[in-house]
């Protein structure tokens, strides 16, 4: 794979929380669901490797062991950051944590496969 593919590339993604990231069964406005919150992990690890990949290529995930442990309520921002921690042939492993505005709502480990894109033609 590439040689600029190593251990220690990060990426963040800040979000306000809005109706499209939340769940309401917990009453009130709504609050971060766990589906959301693990997407924006990935999406961080993506974000992280992306450039570094060769051309044609992706990642797709196959692994996550996340714990979200706080409530973030609609309207505050989330930040969400990946970072890459080790590299297996193809296969990545990634640190990833969430914080909101007061505290760390969630963190673990995400792991992705680098594959060729498929064309469609």
């Amino acid at each position: 794979m590439a040689d600029d593919l190593k251990p220690g590339l990060k990426a963040e993604i800040v979000r306000t929380v809005d109706d499209s990231l939340v769940v309401k069964h917990m009453g009130g406005d709504g609050v971060l669901s766990t589906p959301n919150m693990i997407g924006l992990m990935e999406r961080a690890g993506i974000e992280a490797v992306q450039a570094h990949l060769p051309e044609g290529h992706t990642t797709v995930g196959f692994e996550v062991h996340v714990k979200h442990f706080g409530a973030t309520p609609k309207g505050q921002k989330v930040t969400v950051r990946a970072e890459l921690l080790e590299v297996d042939g193809r296969k990545l492993r990634f640190k990833v944590e969430a914080h909101d505005e007061d505290k760390k709502v969630g963190d673990g480990t995400h792991r992705r496969a680098i594959i060729a894109v498929q064309r469609k033609d």
